[in-house]
């Protein structure tokens, strides 16, 4: 089970995440009580062993400023959180970097890992970041395909039941590891790892 743990904003989040066994730690770089700046990011970043998936994490902004701002901290993946269309992802497929789609289930959205041209796919609440549950029995009438990550509500409690209910590739977290907004707990997030493995 691939595990992407999120919002991580200290050296020691960092080093417990890796520690921890996680295949990716993601960086928010726009406005959210994760966020972080592209200096700080970069330093962060550096200190990540290449095994493990670095992504800078961006909504809200142009597919060119999130370019700009992967190309900055040196990520090896940006993750387009929202409703971004076709052609940003079109426009950055030529970077350095791989590409992450994630959205919310909804009417229309189009489940297929790799229909934007991405190389993974995240499904995630409908309020991104808020840590609220939401219905994930919905996949079992529009089942993702290919390489895609489960999002939304997951906690060190729930993790294993929802992996059992939908079936996904990985599984990510923020909001569930921490102890209170926007700070990360690191006995949750070892937790976190453990039970989506277990």
């Amino acid at each position: 089970m691939f595990v992407k743990l999120c919002g991580l904003r200290t050296e020691s989040d960092v080093a417990v995440a890796v520690e921890a066994g996680a295949d990716a730690v993601g960086f928010v770089l726009t406005t959210s009580p994760r966020q972080i700046d592209a200096g700080l990011a970069r330093g962060l970043v550096a200190a990540v062993p290449a095994h493990v998936l670095t992504v800078a994490v961006v909504r809200g902004i142009t597919a060119a400023e999130a370019g700009e701002l992967a190309l900055r901290t040196g990520v090896q993946a940006l993750q387009l959180h929202g409703d971004y269309p076709k052609e940003a992802f079109d426009e950055l497929a030529p970077q350095p970097f791989q590409l992450i789609r994630a959205t919310a289930l909804g009417p229309g959205t189009d489940v297929r890992t790799g229909a934007f041209g991405e190389e993974l796919l995240l499904i995630d609440s409908p309020v991104a970041g808020s840590g609220e549950q939401w219905d994930i029995t919905k996949l079992r009438d529009n089942r993702p395909t290919g390489r895609w990550v489960l999002a939304g509500g997951l906690a060190p409690e729930t993790v294993a039941g929802a992996i059992g209910v939908a079936a996904p590739w990985g599984v990510d977290v923020s909001s569930g590891i921490e102890s209170s907004r926007g700070v990360k707990d690191h006995g949750r997030m070892r937790e976190f790892v453990a039970a989506a493995r277990g």
